[in-house]
């Protein structure tokens, strides 16, 4: 049989698996290059840049980052959290006293699903004034949906000495009507996921990711942060942090006050 025979024999359902094959086909070869180029970065980051725990300085303040994991942190001997390498793989919400009133802390690894727990944990208890945060970030959309939450209670948000808000947990502290960061803690913003599926067409997969830099700009705007914050972060990739300098969170809103050493 000729091809022209056999092209002519092509059934309806068999072009259609062609074309999902060839979907296919185009995705594994987009997502191996992908893993191609990022695969050093992944394992080791960015050897250019310096570890988390260097100092940061203006026009220094790229460092190194594995996405969801709490760094060697410096220790604060009166901070109210687990060390660093005791951080829990994901949200830990617990009452406690700090400076004299209850306090609620919301410490560890922001994992899909973490907004839910939120929401049954509120069911049961009652959110305090004041929410102190400690986080090496994780799923953005949880933490959009933990902050609505926050800000309905009209709470304060604070980064302390020797604790991190990185990644998706600043949008956690943007939550607060007021916003008190430490000048000793470090509070650092990059690009995101989005949780988008590396194996759906590239188009859908722009689309999602659109999709979810508007759900940040509007939820920005809403808690009254200046937007020019997402130049530093949309600048860095997953794989690296940009910590923001205490003037930075003054200038760009995100905190209201800052405290401590170059604070006021």
């Amino acid at each position: 049989m000729s091809l022209a025979e056999r092209a002519g024999r092509v059934t309806p359902r068999g072009a259609i698996l062609g074309v999902l094959w060839l979907q296919v086909g185009i995705a594994l070869f987009l997502f191996g290059g992908d893993l191609l180029r990022e695969a050093p970065s992944l394992l080791t980051g960015d050897p250019r840049a310096p570890d988390l725990t260097a100092p940061v300085h203006p026009g220094d303040q790229t460092r190194r980052y594995r996405p969801g994991t709490a760094p060697d942190w410096p220790a604060t001997p009166a901070r109210p959290y687990p060390a660093p390498e005791d951080m829990p793989e994901r949200l830990a919400f617990a009452l406690r006293e700090i400076g004299g009133a209850e306090a609620l802390t919301i410490t560890g690894a922001i994992e899909a699903g973490d907004a839910g727990r939120f929401a049954a944990w509120r069911e049961t208890n009652d959110v305090p004034a004041q929410v102190y945060l400690n986080s090496p970030g994780g799923s953005v959309r949880d933490a959009l949906e933990i902050g609505a939450a926050l800000r309905e209670g009209g709470v304060t948000t604070h980064v302390s000495a020797g604790d991190i808000c990185l990644s998706a947990c600043p949008y956690l502290f943007a939550a607060g009507v007021e916003r008190i960061a430490d000048a000793a803690g470090a509070v650092g913003v990059h690009q995101h996921y989005f949780d988008e599926n590396t194996l759906l067409p590239a188009f859908v997969a722009v689309e999602d990711i659109q999709r979810g830099q508007a759900q940040v700009v509007g939820y920005l705007s809403r808690m009254g942060v200046d937007l020019r914050i997402m130049e530093p972060a949309l600048a860095t990739p997953p794989d690296e942090i940009y910590i923001l300098l205490p003037e930075e969170l003054e200038d760009y809103a995100l905190a209201t006050e800052v405290t401590g050493q170059g604070g006021s």
